[in-house]
């Protein structure tokens, strides 16, 4: 059974846009809900999600890896939270730019790392504390949403598996 703290003040407010979960949390394609029942061919699942705590009490980064074990491309579209708002950032030659989506490759992933693409939380809605964790949706342009626990790490926490395979990327 998976316990999951929702800090008060997080209840009941919309609004991220892709965000973490734990190193090794897997969401297998939502369960089968999601590209199998639109015919998309996509088969999403995500891990390696997390949040730094973060510095300042308005404003986290959250990161994650979503795996595409189908046939068919997607693309994340948004992403919402009690936690504040959330936008996807895409970082090209070292410049951060808000997205309205990233792509999925078919048999491929979608990394949000450190230094990379990612989430951005801003106005979150309570100061996040390691220990914690943030519950948020994404949405895709074809498969259904999957929630994803995303658990506050320390400021200083760096995945070991996940992430570091795709530095350089």
């Amino acid at each position: 059974m998976r316990r999951t703290r929702t800090p008060k003040g997080l209840r009941g407010r919309p609004a991220l846009a892709a965000v973490a979960v734990s190193g090794a949390l897997v969401l297998a394609g939502c369960g089968g809900s999601g590209s199998d029942s639109s015919g998309s061919g996509a088969e999403l699942s995500v891990g390696a999600a997390y949040i730094p705590q973060p510095v300042s009490g308005s404003m986290a980064a959250g990161f994650l890896t979503i795996t595409n074990k189908g046939d068919a491309e997607d693309q994340l579209t948004s992403v919402t939270s009690e936690a504040g708002d959330v936008t996807v950032h895409e970082t090209v030659d070292g410049t951060m730019k808000e997205v309205d989506r990233l792509p999925i490759p078919a048999h491929g992933e979608l990394v949000l790392e450190s230094g990379g693409n990612h989430l951005m939380i801003e106005k979150l809605t309570q100061r996040l504390e390691q220990g914690e964790t943030v519950s948020v949706e994404l949405h895709f342009a074809h498969s259904d949403p999957v929630t994803v626990e995303l658990p506050v790490k320390a400021a200083t926490y760096r995945p070991t598996t996940g992430h570091s395979e795709h530095t350089g990327h």
